[in-house]
């Protein structure tokens, strides 16, 4: 005789709701709220706008916040001149000049990141080039 396997109560297979019917979308209180803000929305700007005007410093900065993109900070760009050493010699550079004001700290630590990323692309050239150097030695064996 086969046992026949059963679900434990309560559960449901994957994929499978436990109320097929469920509530039907737009049914509930916050749909029926936004319809009603969606209705007035001009009403609600104009009034807005006139209390902007008027000095009502909180309604012109909802305004301003909601239809004009913020500035982000900007740092002017800084030509630097690194020393052909190194990676380590072009970081101590980057640093130095950072510490001495040339250079935003922002800046810096951005150089400092590129330079790393070199060394992890310099790394996988010369590991390529070494099994390169091996497989041809290996193959060049009898």
């Amino acid at each position: 005789m086969t046992a026949i396997k059963k679900r434990a109560p309560g559960r449901w297979k994957k994929g499978e709701s436990g109320n097929p019917k469920g509530r039907t979308p737009g049914t509930g209180e916050v749909p029926k709220i936004r319809a009603a803000i969606a209705a007035r929305v001009p009403e609600i700007l104009d009034k807005l706008m006139a209390l902007a005007l008027e000095g009502d410093t909180g309604a012109a900065r909802l305004l301003l916040e909601r239809a004009i993109a913020p500035l982000k900070a900007m740092e002017p760009t800084q030509p630097i001149t690194l020393p052909d050493g190194t990676l380590t010699d072009q970081g101590r550079a980057v640093l130095a000049a950072v510490a001495v004001g040339e250079l935003a700290p922002g800046q810096g630590s951005q150089l400092i990141a590129a330079i790393g990323q070199l060394a992890r692309v310099t790394e996988i050239d010369e590991l390529a080039a070494r099994i390169t150097s091996l497989e041809a030695k290996h193959n060049a064996q009898p």
